[in-house]
């Protein structure tokens, strides 16, 4: 006769199946996928139209649920190229499959919350990449000035299907919900309408992933509290701080053996490092060398946002400069957000400068001919000659939008006026106390 054992919230992990398919769980993990939207899977049945599926399907599905006997769709292929090269692959489950994994994800994450480190902060709830961050600041400030940066070679990709379930197992009972995780790790993935079967690794796009990852990653944070090492983890991002070169590169060298041996994963040693923390980035950010070092902006994080700036300004020209602005806006307002810890100036004004620039760009493409480049300076009241002389120097868009006439016709305060998110001005508001 099987044993009842109860998670910390009472639910029986015998019985955990019907947890999952309860009305309420089901309606907060509804209003999740509803709120997080997403594209369609291979089904092609878009989030909007899941409320009516779910009208005529969801009889079914729940009666195959809790028969055991319901089986995922394979998942939908997308490569999203890497701003240093390379694609990160996702695998997009149909809008159903992530109803039904994040209802999973609802019921199995107070189960397993509880074994979790205190230094993994990578999709927890309460827990977030800025208290890393913090975190990781105090460690070097403490004297703590080398880090192991740890590369984990595909990690997603390479997660061993049996090693994962075992551990599951060790926490539930249910063997309809271990047998259904198990189809979700095999489900097939899907590209150009071909199928290719999966035997190892959970791919990212999925609401269970996350959870699955910390699950398996559980085991490299208990070995390093073990061995008394101070650490920061975020989902697969780890760095180890330690006070020498010698004792990171010891300590490399002995967790590359001990995630092959124990986790079967690999470190891909052309991206993992002992170096300075100012030499290597974190979550987007970098560090000063200060004895009480500073977080400042990684420079590949500004290069990140200049490509999706250019991205979005590539269809501009047909529109107003007020209407760009607009479109603008709410990524600039997000990414001054996430970094709102940046102790240095320098990275924030640059990337307020180069954006004033584009737009600037914008508009004299815009005006295209001499008569409506001077028209628009004197406009914004430079002199006639001076605005004639400007117009019609031969120089190219790029060169012109960083030239003082421009300046001196649209200065910042400008563009302030139009409503342009200012990343500087947005972190230092951010950074104030409430």
């Amino acid at each position: 006769m099987a044993t009842r054992t109860r998670t910390k919230a009472g639910v029986a992990t015998t019985s955990l199946m019907e947890a999952v398919v309860e009305r309420g769980n089901l309606m907060l993990a509804y209003q999740r996928v509803v709120e997080n939207k997403g594209a369609a899977g291979v089904d092609q049945l878009a989030v909007s139209a899941l409320k009516d599926h779910l009208k005529r399907h969801w009889p079914t599905i729940r009666t195959r649920l809790l028969a055991g006997a319901y089986q995922p769709q394979p998942v939908r292929r997308v490569d999203i190229p890497k701003p240093q090269g390379g694609v990160r692959t996702l695998g997009i489950p149909t809008v159903v499959d992530r109803l039904i994994q994040q209802a999973l994800h609802q019921v199995l994450q107070p189960i397993f919350e509880p074994t979790f480190s205190e230094a993994s902060y990578g999709f927890r709830p309460g827990r977030n990449a800025h208290q890393a961050l913090r975190q990781a600041r105090q460690y070097v400030a403490q004297g703590k000035r080398w880090v192991v940066d740890m590369d984990l070679e595909k990690f997603f990709d390479r997660v061993n299907h049996d090693l994962l379930m075992s551990k599951l197992a060790a926490k539930i009972g249910d063997a309809r919900v271990l047998a259904l995780i198990r189809r979700y790790l095999a489900a097939g993935m899907m590209a150009d309408g071909l199928v290719t079967p999966r035997t190892e690794g959970t791919p990212q796009g999925g609401p269970l992933s996350p959870l699955l990852s910390n699950i398996l990653l559980t085991d490299l944070d208990r070995e390093l509290e073990r061995r008394g090492h101070a650490f920061c983890r975020y989902a697969d991002d780890c760095n180890i701080y330690v006070a020498s070169e010698r004792a990171g590169v010891g300590l490399l060298h002995g967790l590359t053996g001990f995630l092959e041996a124990r986790l079967k994963l690999k470190v891909n040693a052309a991206k993992s490092a002992v170096a300075r923390p100012w030499q290597r980035k974190f979550l987007g950010y970098s560090l000063t060398a200060h004895q009480k070092p500073k977080l400042r902006i990684a420079t590949p994080s500004i290069q990140k946002l200049k490509e999706k700036v250019r991205v979005l300004l590539r269809g501009a020209r047909g529109h107003s400069l007020a209407t760009t602005i607009q479109t603008l806006n709410p990524v600039l307002r997000g990414w001054a957000a996430y970094f709102k810890l940046a102790e240095t100036k320098r990275a924030l004004e640059d990337g307020d400068g180069w954006i004033r620039h584009k737009l600037r760009c914008v508009l004299w493409r815009q005006w295209k001919r001499p008569y409506a480049r001077a028209r628009n300076l004197m406009h914004r009241g430079l002199t006639e000659e001076r605005a004639w002389r400007s117009a019609t120097n031969g120089r190219g868009p790029w060169w012109n939008a960083s030239a003082s006439h421009m300046h001196a016709a649209y200065p910042k305060s400008w563009f302030d006026h139009l409503g342009l998110v200012s990343l500087l001005d947005t972190v230092q508001r951010l950074q104030r106390p409430s």
